[in-house]
């Protein structure tokens, strides 16, 4: 077509496609989940796909997408919902504090942002935890930058690199990979870059921008609760770490144990992410709820109210499952894995800088990770051994890079901290850009091992 071979075509059509979509979110400040519809029927229809099939394969891709994840997100946003209203995640915070001391309370703020995140969307999580960066700022004399960056830097690695987050948990679904082998690598991983990005940074940075709360938040945010009447941090421990450790043990029986064993059976089943995730859930009902004193119809409607937020997220991320299909239905996906392959570009790296494009055009870490694990999908069926864990802890930490204004995050961050653009992008943008460069960097050399 115009003088060009199929596979030339097939190429530019989905550097047009990608191109349009980034324009119809940023400049015209369309829906990402109508701009993807959009961008799906655009590459089916100009790729010369028949109507009926354009349509079957967006359909496929939507359903195949939430058949799993849209249980995933309902589940943990449940299970945050009722550690945030419980207080589990304040008795985290307020622990970690008082073990760490005045002079590390920025490392005991990330590994209370790292714990607490797991289960929580950034926002959330953002909303969640923002009152104890006031609190112990005003309690410390600690410069609110050096203990708000490590908080926002733990929140932020785990939302980019740790299963049950939609963003890795949708390149789990594309790649195919272990559930339980992304979580063990995506913690070996994101622990040591929020440490880099997070306290290391912090400390740094607030040297330069010590940062000035709004007066008005700090005293609408910073109550301080009263310990006595919060879930103990054991008892919250075990119930936000359960899925994770139920996983974690269904990938160790599936190694260990012979297929036909009764106990790796049963661990496939309760270690299962949408059956660890029902029994965290239902556990928290009781340590996060009855033992809290806190009565059927009060938990019904905080589990009511935290599925909510979630509809736009799901939207997006089915109809990027459908805008996936139709990359690899139109055969654009395999044009660009076969270049890939003949250029000898590591799939890692291919997988990070594709996501990094895109993060930094649209703003949307969901946006990059989608489309992202779309286009690189085809080279895992074409290159001989390539670790497709790594494949989706790569493609989340290029989400992460270059947070700035196009980004929702961006401004929420600005606010919070009373910064100027100049000042959010030497903290925020920076930091975000540190956790995804030395991210993929112990991507690759965990690459070396497994």
């Amino acid at each position: 077509m115009f003088g060009m071979s199929h596979e030339t075509f097939l190429l530019l059509d989905a550097v047009v496609t990608v191109i349009g979509l980034i324009v119809l979110i940023t400049k015209f400040k369309l829906h990402p989940f109508l701009a993807l519809i959009i961008a799906a029927a655009f590459l089916g229809l100009t790729s010369g796909m028949p109507i009926g099939t354009i349509i079957k394969a967006f359909q496929d891709g939507f359903g195949g997408v939430l058949g799993f994840v849209g249980i995933i997100l309902a589940l943990g946003t449940m299970l945050g919902k009722m550690m945030a209203e419980s207080g589990g995640a304040d008795q985290i915070a307020q622990t970690l504090i008082r073990a760490f001391g005045k002079d590390k309370v920025q490392w005991a703020m990330m590994f209370a942002a790292f714990l607490v995140g797991i289960p929580l969307f950034f926002e959330i999580g953002f909303v969640l935890l923002i009152p104890l960066v006031f609190i112990v700022a005003r309690r410390t004399g600690v410069s609110i930058i050096k203990i708000g960056i490590p908080l926002l830097a733990g929140l932020s690695a785990v939302h980019g690199l740790v299963p049950p987050h939609p963003g890795p948990l949708l390149a789990i679904g594309v790649f195919g990979a272990d559930i339980g082998k992304t979580i063990l690598y995506g913690l070996i991983v994101a622990l040591p870059t929020a440490i880099i990005a997070g306290p290391i940074f912090g400390t740094f940075i607030a040297k330069h921008i010590p940062g000035h709360p709004n007066q008005e938040l700090v005293d609408q945010l910073a109550r301080e609760s009263d310990s006595a009447d919060l879930p103990s941090f054991g008892i919250t421990l075990v119930t936000v770490l359960l899925p994770v450790f139920l996983m974690l043990l269904k990938t160790f029986a599936d190694v260990v144990l012979p297929d036909g064993n009764i106990f790796r059976a049963f661990m496939d089943l309760i270690g299962h992410p949408i059956s660890a995730l029902l029994l965290a859930l239902l556990l928290s009902l009781y340590t996060f709820g009855y033992k809290q004193g806190i009565g059927s119809s009060q938990m019904m409607k905080w589990l009511d109210a935290s599925l909510a937020p979630t509809a736009a997220i799901i939207l997006i991320i089915g109809a990027g499952g459908g805008f996936k299909q139709m990359l690899v239905t139109s055969g654009v996906g395999d044009v660009i894995g076969h270049m890939a392959v003949n250029a000898q570009i590591s799939p890692i790296l291919l997988a990070w800088l594709v996501a990094a494009v895109i993060r930094i055009a649209t703003g949307s870490a969901t946006v990059a990770t989608i489309t992202g694990a779309g286009i690189v999908v085809p080279v895992v069926g074409m290159i001989p051994g390539v670790n497709r864990e790594l494949l989706v802890l790569a493609t989340g930490a290029g989400s992460l890079i270059l947070s700035h204004v196009n980004d929702a995050g961006f401004w929420l961050v600005k606010q919070y901290f009373n910064m100027t653009v100049a000042e959010t992008f030497k903290t925020w943008t920076a930091m975000e850009t540190i956790l995804s460069v030395v991210g993929l960097g112990f991507i690759l050399l965990l690459s070396l091992f497994v």
